[in-house]
Formats: C-alpha cells, sequence, structure tokens
C-alpha cells in the first residue's frame, strides 16, 4: 500500500516506517525536520509538512491509500495542550480534500478519566496525573474522531506504557476500551514494545475489525 506516515521521527514511528518497508509498502514520512529520519529505502519518501496545515498535508496525502499518525505531544502539568486535537483536525482536513478514507492514529491507555481508576495504585497516583493533560487532549482527539468524522474509517490504537524496543512474536491481546482488563476487570499489562505497537498498527491495514473504534492493545 502506499502509506503517509505522520511522527514518523518519534521512537513508535521509526519502529513503524521500517516494518512498513520490510513489508513492501511505499511511505511517504511527513516530518518537522527531515534530519531526524535516518532511515535510507527506495520505497521511502521524506517530506518537511507543517502537521497543523491542511493545505500542506493534502498535497502530499495525494493518492495515498491510508495515513498514520504517530504523532505525540509533551505534556504540561499546569496548562492544557491541544497537539492532538489541532493536528488531527488538519489531517481529516487533508485526508477529505485528498479523497483518503483511512487513518490509524495512537493515543493511549486512560484516556477516559474514568477508566484510570481501574490503574494500579502508584499509575494512579503518580502517573496519571502527571501526564493528564496528554490523556485529556487525547481523549478529545478521539471524540472529534467518533463524532465528527462518520465519513472516514479511522482507528484509535491504545496502548499501555511504551517500552523502547523492537516488535516481537506475542500475541495480541485487544479490547474496545481504554485498557486490556484480566478477568477480574484489571490492568493485564502495564508496558508494550514500541515495535509490537507498531506491529499492530499495520496489521490493522489489512482488516476491517477496528473501524470506526478504539481498541486497546497490549501483549500476551
Amino acid at each position: 500500500m502506499k502509506l503517509a506516515v505522520l511522527g514518523a521521527t518519534g521512537q513508535t514511528g521509526q519502529f513503524l516506517v521500517s516494518q512498513a518497508l520490510q513489508q513492501g509498502h511505499d511511505v511517504t514520512a511527513l516530518v518537522r525536520n527531515v534530519t531526524k529520519l535516518t532511515i535510507q529505502h527506495k520505497n521511502l519518501k521524506v517530506v518537511e509538512a507543517n502537521i497543523f496545515s491542511a493545505e500542506q498535508l493534502s498535497g502530499h496525502f495525494q493518492d495515498q491509500d491510508a495515513v498514520i499518525s504517530c504523532l505525540g505531544f509533551p505534556y504540561k502539568i499546569f496548562s492544557a495542550i491541544s497537539g492532538y486535537t489541532d493536528s488531527m483536525k488538519a489531517i481529516v482536513a487533508a485526508m477529505r480534500l485528498s479523497r483518503v478514507n483511512r487513518v490509524i492514529a495512537m493515543t493511549s491507555w486512560y484516556t477516559s478519566a474514568e477508566s484510570g481508576l481501574h490503574a494500579p495504585f502508584l499509575v494512579r497516583l503518580l502517573l496519571l496525573p502527571l501526564i493528564r493533560s496528554v490523556l485529556t487532549n487525547m481523549n478529545q482527539m478521539e471524540n472529534y474522531l467518533e463524532k465528527e468524522c462518520s465519513d472516514l474509517s479511522w482507528t484509535v490504537v491504545r496502548p499501555p506504557g511504551l517500552q523502547n524496543v523492537p516488535a516481537t512474536d506475542k500475541e495480541f491481546l485487544t479490547h474496545e476500551g481504554y485498557f486490556v482488563p484480566d478477568p477480574n476487570g484489571y490492568p493485564v499489562a502495564n508496558s508494550v514494545a514500541r515495535g509490537d505497537v507498531a506491529r499492530f498498527m499495520l496489521s490493522l491495514l489489512n482488516s476491517n475489525e477496528w473501524i470506526k473504534k478504539g481498541v486497546a492493545m497490549c501483549t500476551k
């Protein structure tokens, strides 16, 4: 397939670009700084683009089969952030202009505030309050896709804590919700390999199972 990838210079994005190329896809990586992506391949095109500009993005989305976003934005402790919603609104507008229908975006477990009540004690006490600005804006982006993008085939992928390691061959565990529960309703994992998140996102290109849904994932 022909894939437009945003967030390609990030840690998960680099795993995804490498795997996509290994699988034979043609990849257009839209980045803020071309020098940050060191991968080279005959089927990789790296272009500098303003991820908040629908006009700029739409030119690069022409003839693409799908858009994959691994974009991430830093948390702020004393104020809100808007990078996830701002970028997704530009992506969606660009997709409509260039007639691309499929988008896969990465967020996180616990984007809904209520779901965080099920997290382990230390995660609930220390981590979630620290990154609340990120989780809130991720949730706003998810709601935007759900409520205003019924014309698009979108999927939101929610992983737990990200480990900067390559893909494994472990089986995926999935759940339509904000985390993957064990039989007692508690989170079944705390972390996942970034390479496995990339592997899962790419697997969705050949599946309609999670169209217009948010799916929490991890590995066994």
